[in-house]
């Protein structure tokens, strides 16, 4: 018995259509990656090699001066213990905080749902301001301590509206149904079955909160004056906008003014490198959960 081909071959202008695309991707690829392996070969290279080869595609002279420099340094051990500490315990005050606003607001039996939605993402939109914002901080008594780095920023609303789409949408109602008749409370229907099945919007959020935990200088810049309080992007920005290594480069003669001058320019790129690792050995744990839990959770419903 012969079986028809039922496959539609390309016409010449879908594959020139192919190509091209290929090639766009490909270009957009090389102009997003090729800096990112600019900083890191040149966090590598020794710093005299930089100004004669602006075009790194490969660490030139390897030299770790710059890495010794930098973790010699013992402001980069306490931002890091700092920010490891903001990241870990904000990521889970921010998740705890949205789930327990979003799953409210995801129940169709909740009254008054539409208005509080309306009410938050109102905030979205206006807000009062930094000196209403640093009044109310200081009024709680928040300023220069450990919990104004978590506290006011514990919910997201963007991050909020998007779990709730996600629990409207991915949670089955028959599901829920058949729990309360069973007897399930909403407290044992959130953490027994909501919970276990949203998976993936948890990881994403998580990775959200954590990398703007991660990356946040401007709140400690305002909040916190103790530097032994200070998460490490405060002391980078120190080290990469303002310039101030007289921590980290001892004072030497003027003829090594010359090799002074090439630490801090390994300095810069050693310090992105350093702030950026954690993301980047996090990132392809969670990588595999962004298109169930952002696609599913802002583009449904």
């Amino acid at each position: 018995m012969s079986h028809t081909n039922n496959i539609i071959k390309p016409t010449p202008t879908d594959r020139a259509f192919r190509y091209v695309a290929l090639f766009v991707l490909l270009v957009v690829m090389v102009l997003i990656t090729y800096p990112l392996l600019f900083v890191i070969n040149a966090s590598f290279t020794d710093p005299l090699q930089l100004y004669s080869s602006p075009l790194l595609l490969y660490p030139k002279g390897f030299n770790f001066g710059s890495y010794k420099i930098t973790f010699a340094n013992s402001d980069i051990w306490i931002g890091y213990r700092n920010s490891l500490i903001y990241t870990l315990f904000g990521t889970i005050v921010n998740i705890v905080m949205t789930v327990l606003g979003a799953y409210p607001l995801s129940r169709k039996d909740f009254t008054g749902r539409n208005v509080l939605t309306f009410f938050y993402s109102f905030t979205m939109f206006f807000s009062g301001g930094l000196i209403p914002y640093y009044l109310v901080v200081s009024g709680l008594g928040l300023v220069d301590n450990l919990w104004t780095m978590i506290i006011p920023g514990a919910v997201s609303v963007y991050n909020m509206i998007i779990m709730r789409t996600f629990f409207s949408t991915n949670i089955p109602t028959e599901l829920e149904e058949a729990a309360k008749i069973d007897g399930c409370s909403n407290g044992r229907l959130l953490l027994s079955i909501v919970l276990p099945l949203s998976t993936p919007i948890l990881a994403v959020l998580s990775l959200y909160y954590g990398v703007d935990h991660w990356n946040g200088y401007f709140h400690a810049m305002i909040f916190l004056n103790d530097r032994n309080r200070y998460p490490l992007q405060l002391f980078l920005r120190e080290i990469l906008i303002q310039n101030q290594m007289n921590d980290m480069l001892q004072i030497a003669t003027d003829e090594k003014y010359a090799q002074r001058m090439m630490d801090q320019l390994g300095l810069k790129y050693v310090v992105i490198v350093v702030s950026t690792l954690p993301i980047f050995i996090i990132y392809p744990f969670l990588q595999k959960f962004f298109n169930k839990g952002v696609l599913i959770g802002a583009l449904k419903g």
